[in-house]
C-alpha cells in the first residue's frame, strides 16, 4: 500500500490513504419495473437514487451505517452540491450508485464529507457520458486522521452544515415565493387588467373567468397565421423554445443536445412571431420571438395580427392556465407525449383588451416583474456564497485547516 503524508495535516499525523483500504462496495438493485410490480413503488422505506432520494418504496435492501456515491459525473463537476451522502437505517439503493460499507476504524460521515472535496476531474472518465468507475473511485485519497477526530469533524460538520442549509431552504423558500409572486402579477394583468375598480363580465371561456366588461374574446384562429417559411441555408440564428425562458437564441443557452449537420429547411421564425414547441406545449414551451431566426420544423410559428402587441401574447402563453387551456386540445396517448398541432391551437380563446391597454400591461409587468427579478439575482448570489461557505467549511475540517474543539 503507498501512504502518502498529506501536507496540511502532517503535524497532526495524519495521513493519507486510498479508499479501497477504508471501505468495501457493495451492489444496489434497480427496483422491478414491469407493470406487475408497479404497487412496489410505495411504502416506507427510502430509495435512493444518483443525487438523493428519489421514491419511498415498501421493501429495503440495506439496514446499516453506509456512504452513497452517483457513478455519473455530471454532479461531480459542481463543488457547491453534495456528490455523496452518509446514511443509516432501512434504504434501497438502486445499481447505478455505488454503495461503500465503512470500516469500523472509520466514521462514515467523516468518509462521505472527505467524498465531497475530492478533485474528481482526476477520476472520472468516459466517452459516451462523465462516469465515476469502482477501480477510479477506490483510489481516491482519504485524510485519516485518529477515529475520534473523525468523529469530532463529523459531528461539527453536522452541526454547522445543518445551520447553514437551513439558511438555503429559507432563502430557497424566498424564491420560490418570488417566482409565484411573478406569476401572480402577470397573470392578474394579462387577465384582469390594471384598473380593479373596471367593472367584469363572465367571458364565457372557464380558464378566463371573468374579465373588464370592455375587452373582447376572440378565437386564436382570428387572431394569428400560421407561418411556414423554411431557411433556404440554415445560416439564420438558431432559436429554442423553452418553458422556462420561452423564445431565445441557442447561443445565449447552455445546450448540450444533439445538433442537425445542416438546419437548411428549419422554420422562419421573426421578431414578433409565436413559437410553439409542439411537444411540449403542454407544459408551457411558447413565446413571443425577440429575434428573427429559425426553429425546429418540429415547432409551429404563428404571426399576431393586428389585434394583439407581440409582448402580451408572449406574456399571456407563458402563465401556466394559459398551457393548462392548451392542453385541452392537444393530441396524443399519453400525458408526457402530447402534441398541440395548429388545428388545436387554432381552437382556443384569448382576452383581446384596446391596443393601448395592451401596451400598458405589458409595461406594468416589466416594471414589477424587474423588481422582483432583482430580488431573486441577489438572493440567488446568496444562496451560491452559503454553498461556497459550505463547501469551504467541510474542505477545512477534513484537511486539518481548522481547529475544532474537542467539545464539538
Amino acid at each position: 500500500m503507498t501512504v502518502t503524508t498529506d501536507p496540511v495535516g502532517q503535524d497532526k499525523g495524519w495521513r493519507q490513504v486510498p479508499l479501497r483500504y477504508v471501505a468495501k462496495c457493495l451492489d444496489g438493485q434497480r427496483i422491478p419495473l414491469n407493470s406487475e410490480e408497479r404497487s412496489f413503488r410505495s411504502g416506507p422505506y427510502p430509495y435512493w437514487g444518483a443525487n438523493g432520494i428519489v421514491d419511498y418504496i415498501d421493501d429495503y435492501i440495506f439496514d446499516e451505517q453506509l456512504v452513497l456515491l452517483g457513478e455519473d459525473g455530471a454532479p461531480f463537476f459542481d463543488p457547491l452540491k453534495p456528490v455523496a451522502f452518509a446514511v443509516e437505517g432501512k434504504i434501497w439503493v438502486n445499481n447505478h450508485i455505488h454503495v461503500l460499507r465503512v470500516r469500523d476504524d472509520y466514521d462514515f460521515r467523516y468518509v462521505a464529507a472527505c467524498l465531497n472535496v475530492a478533485d474528481y476531474s482526476l477520476w472520472i472518465e468516459g466517452s459516451t457520458r462523465d462516469k465515476l468507475t469502482q477501480d477510479n473511485m477506490l483510489r481516491i485519497g482519504i485524510h485519516s486522521p485518529p477515529k475520534e477526530r473523525q468523529t469530532q469533524i463529523a459531528q461539527f460538520l453536522d452541526k454547522e452544515t445543518a445551520d447553514i442549509d437551513a439558511l438555503i431552504a429559507a432563502k430557497q423558500k424566498l424564491l420560490d415565493l418570488m417566482a409565484e409572486k411573478r406569476r401572480a402579477i402577470v397573470a392578474e394583468a394579462v387577465m384582469r387588467g390594471l384598473d380593479p375598480s373596471a367593472p367584469l363580465r363572465p367571458s364565457g371561456i372557464d380558464w378566463l373567468g371573468e374579465i373588464p366588461a370592455h375587452w373582447e374574446v376572440e378565437r386564436s384562429r382570428w387572431l394569428f397565421s400560421e407561418r411556414d417559411q423554411r431557411s433556404q441555408t440554415g445560416e439564420e440564428e438558431m432559436l429554442t423554445v423553452s418553458h422556462l425562458t420561452g423564445v431565445t437564441p441557442r447561443s445565449e443557452k447552455d445546450v448540450n443536445m444533439f445538433e442537425a449537420e445542416s438546419t437548411a429547411g428549419y422554420k422562419l421564425c421573426f421578431a414578433g412571431d409565436l413559437a410553439i414547441n409542439t411537444l411540449w406545449a403542454w407544459m408551457g414551451a411558447m413565446g413571443t420571438a425577440r429575434v428573427d431566426g429559425i426553429v425546429s420544423p418540429a415547432y409551429n410559428v404563428y404571426t399576431p395580427g393586428p389585434r394583439l402587441l407581440p409582448d402580451y401574447v408572449d406574456a399571456l402563453v407563458r402563465i401556466p392556465v394559459f398551457a393548462q387551456e392548451v392542453t385541452r386540445y392537444s393530441k396524443g396517448v399519453w400525458s408526457s407525449r402530447l402534441r398541440l398541432y395548429p388545428e388545436g391551437f387554432f381552437e382556443t380563446w384569448w382576452p383581446v383588451p384596446p391596443l393601448d391597454e395592451q401596451q400598458q400591461i405589458v409595461e406594468h409587468i416589466s416594471t414589477e416583474t424587474a423588481k422582483i427579478d432583482r430580488l431573486r439575482t441577489a438572493t440567488e448570489n446568496s444562496i451560491a456564497l452559503l454553498k461556497e461557505r459550505r463547501a469551504a467549511l467541510i474542505a477545512a475540517a477534513v484537511t486539518g485547516q481548522l481547529e475544532i474543539p474537542e467539545a464539538a
